[in-house]
C-alpha cells in the first residue's frame, strides 16, 4: 500500500477534501494531509487565494516541504489546486518520490527543475473547460510534461467545474469524481 502525502485546495480542509482522503485510507493506503491554513477554510476559490496571497504563496510552499520531513522519502504526493505547487515541488525535488497526483493544476516544469524526474509516474486530472486549468497555462503545462515523458498521463474530464471531486462544494461532479477516484486507487495500487 502507498503512503500519500496530500495537500489541500485553496478553499482549505473542507468535508470534501477529509473525504476523499478517507476513501483513499479506505483502500489501505496511509494518507497524510497537513493543514497548510491552519484550520481556516473560505467559502470561494477567490477568498482562500487571497488569504493564500496575504500568507505568501513561498510560505506556504515552504510550509509543504516542511511537512514531508518527517515522513519517508517514498511517498506519493499529491495536491488539490493550490496544493499542487508543494506536492509538485516534492515530487520533482526530494530524491525517492514515488509518484504524483497532481488534481485542477500543473505546473511547467522547469519551475522546478529542467525536467520531470526519472522514475517518478505522474497523473494530472481537470476539466477541459475548467478556466482555472483550460485558460490560465494548466493545461498546457500538463500537456508539455505528458509528451516529455512515457511516465505522465493526463485525464481530462468534460466540464467547466474547477474542484470538482470535493463532494462538500457545489462545484462537485459525481460522476467525473468517481472516474477520477478509481483512476487514482488504480495509480496508487501500483505503488
Amino acid at each position: 500500500m502507498a503512503q500519500v502525502l496530500l495537500f489541500h485546495h485553496a478553499q482549505g480542509q473542507t468535508p470534501g477534501f477529509h473525504a476523499f482522503a478517507d476513501e483513499l485510507r479506505q483502500a489501505g493506503h496511509t494518507v497524510h494531509t497537513p493543514d497548510l491554513f491552519g484550520g481556516r477554510t473560505f467559502g470561494s476559490i477567490e477568498e482562500g487565494v487571497a488569504h493564500a496571497t496575504e500568507v505568501g504563496f513561498g510560505t506556504l510552499m515552504d510550509a509543504g516541504v516542511q511537512a514531508a520531513e518527517t515522513l519517508p522519502s517514498d511517498l506519493v504526493y499529491a495536491g488539490f489546486s493550490l496544493g499542487v505547487v508543494p506536492a509538485q515541488k516534492l515530487a520533482q525535488t526530494r530524491p525517492g518520490a514515488s509518484g504524483a497526483l497532481l488534481f485542477y493544476s500543473c505546473l511547467p516544469v522547469t519551475e522546478f527543475g529542467t525536467e520531470w524526474p526519472a522514475g517518478v509516474p505522474v497523473q494530472i486530472h481537470g476539466m477541459d473547460a475548467d478556466p482555472f486549468f483550460a485558460d490560465e497555462g494548466d493545461l498546457d503545462a500538463a500537456r508539455a510534461l505528458v509528451a516529455s515523458t512515457e511516465q505522465a498521463e493526463l485525464f481530462l474530464y468534460s466540464g467547466d467545474q474547477h474542484y470538482f471531486a470535493d463532494s462538500s462544494l457545489p462545484s462537485y461532479d459525481a460522476a467525473a469524481a468517481t472516474l477520477l477516484t478509481r483512476r487514482v486507487l488504480d495509480f496508487l495500487a501500483d505503488r
